[in-house]
């Protein structure tokens, strides 16, 4: 069953945030990190922007 949460989690993006922090402290360091709202805000405005493979 924890399998199965961990990957609907990774499906609909539940650990993306915390794999841009990870990036951010690797190859960023001292650098503004968004929170995780701004994330999120950023990240559906760049959806919007560029739709790619989006069925809708």
């Amino acid at each position: 069953m924890r399998a199965v949460l961990w990957y609907l989690d990774s499906v609909v993006g539940g650990q993306d945030y915390q794999r841009y922090l990870a990036h951010m402290r690797r190859t960023h360091p001292g650098s503004p990190v968004a929170s995780k709202r701004e994330y999120w805000r950023e990240r559906y405005a760049d959806a919007d922007r560029n739709p790619g493979a989006r069925c809708c």
